[in-house]
């Protein structure tokens, strides 16, 4: 999922960068072109051109150091880099309907997020990035298992979790070594106390 919120928001980066950032906001005389170069234009692209123009002047100042932060990161990318973007936008927009609403709402979700969050994630995803193939593989079946579970029986393995990370490390450690050294169906007795609740 980071890699699909990392593309969108880098195409979403390189749309807004090459629609709302005018060459230049228009000048107060009424004979001077609204954005430099329009008279070299096609209809549609000078049309186009205007309402990006209208959207600038529309934004609050806020908005507009955002745009021009984003138009700045854009500006810095290397070729590599904006050609993914625009492939990984390519990708988004042949995406099924309900599949662009899906990283809509995470990608708003990830922009609600505080820096600091945003950060933690994205140092995650890089460990999970170094990590090898066949590790990468075993988390990815694990986490779909997950997704599939029914909501009730998934926010159970989650609220498990939370009481295994709420462990003191030596507690957890110490738990992992009895797992290992269980026999199946142990394991099985084991996993059947915890979905009732009790204690590993």
């Amino acid at each position: 999922m980071m890699r699909i919120v990392r593309a969108f928001v880098l195409v979403l980066l390189a749309t807004l960068l090459t629609a709302a950032v005018p060459t230049r906001v228009a000048a107060d005389e009424p004979d001077q072109p609204a954005i430099e170069g329009l008279e070299r234009l096609t209809p549609e692209e000078r049309t186009a051109a205007e309402r990006q123009l209208d959207r600038w002047k529309q934004m609050s100042p806020a908005e507009r150091d955002r745009v021009m932060g984003n138009y700045r990161r854009w500006q810095s990318m290397s070729p590599d880099e904006r050609r993914a973007a625009r492939e990984n936008f390519r990708r988004f927009r042949r995406m099924p309907p309900e599949e662009k609403a899906r990283v809509m709402r995470d990608f708003e979700r990830w922009n609600e997020l505080p820096e600091a969050r945003r950060d933690e994630l994205e140092q995650a995803y890089r460990r999970f990035q170094d990590l090898p193939p066949e590790r990468r593989e075993r988390i990815l079946k694990r986490f779909h298992r997950l997704q599939s579970l029914p909501p009730a029986e998934r926010e159970r393995v989650m609220r498990n979790w939370q009481r295994l990370r709420n462990l003191p490390p030596e507690e957890r450690q110490r738990l992992r070594d009895r797992w290992q050294r269980m026999t199946p169906a142990e394991r099985r007795s084991a996993r059947e106390r915890w979905r009732n609740g009790g204690e590993p």
